[in-house]
C-alpha cells in the first residue's frame, strides 16, 4: 500500500513532463547536480535522510516511515550501485497532479550489483527556499 501511494505521487510527476523551456539548460544543470546529491545518500542506505533533504512538497505527500519502508523494500533487494548516468533531463514548469512550479525530470540508466540495467527517474523542483530539491524518484 505505501509503495502505491509513493509510486502515484511520484508517477504524477514523471508521466507528461513535455513542456521542455529553452532556458532551462543551466536549471537542468543545477537540478542534475541536486538529485545526485540526493541519490549519494539514498545510496548509502540512508532513507531518513533522503526524506529530510526532499523537497516541501515530498514530505506533505508521504511520511518519513512510509518513504524509508518502501525504498528498504525497494532500493534493498538491488545491491550496490554499479554505475549511474543521466539518459535526459527536461526542464518543466507544469507537470500533472503537482503545483505548478519549475522541475526538472531526470532519468538515468543505472546499473546495481543485483540489477544490471535499471531506469531511475528523479524529479527535482524549485522549493520554497529558492533551492533544488527531489520531489518525486521512481526506478523500474
Amino acid at each position: 500500500m505505501m509503495r502505491k501511494i509513493i509510486f502515484l505521487v511520484v508517477i504524477g510527476l514523471i508521466i507528461s513532463a513535455t513542456s521542455v523551456m529553452a532556458d532551462g539548460s543551466g536549471k537542468e544543470k543545477a537540478a542534475i547536480a541536486s538529485a545526485e546529491k540526493w541519490l549519494t545518500i539514498v545510496d548509502r542506505g540512508n532513507y531518513l535522510e533522503s526524506w529530510k533533504q526532499s523537497s516541501e512538497y515530498f514530505k506533505q505527500a508521504v511520511t518519513p516511515e512510509q518513504w524509508e519502508q518502501a525504498l528498504k523494500g525497494v532500493r534493498g533487494p538491488l545491491g550496490k550501485l554499479i554505475s549511474r548516468k543521466v539518459k535526459s533531463a527536461a526542464y518543466t514548469t507544469s507537470l500533472p497532479g503537482a503545483p505548478d512550479g519549475q522541475y526538472v525530470v531526470i532519468q538515468f540508466n543505472t546499473s546495481f550489483e543485483n540489477k544490471k540495467s535499471s531506469a531511475e527517474t528523479v524529479t527535482p523542483m524549485i522549493d520554497k527556499d529558492g533551492r533544488w530539491r527531489v520531489s518525486g524518484y521512481y526506478i523500474k
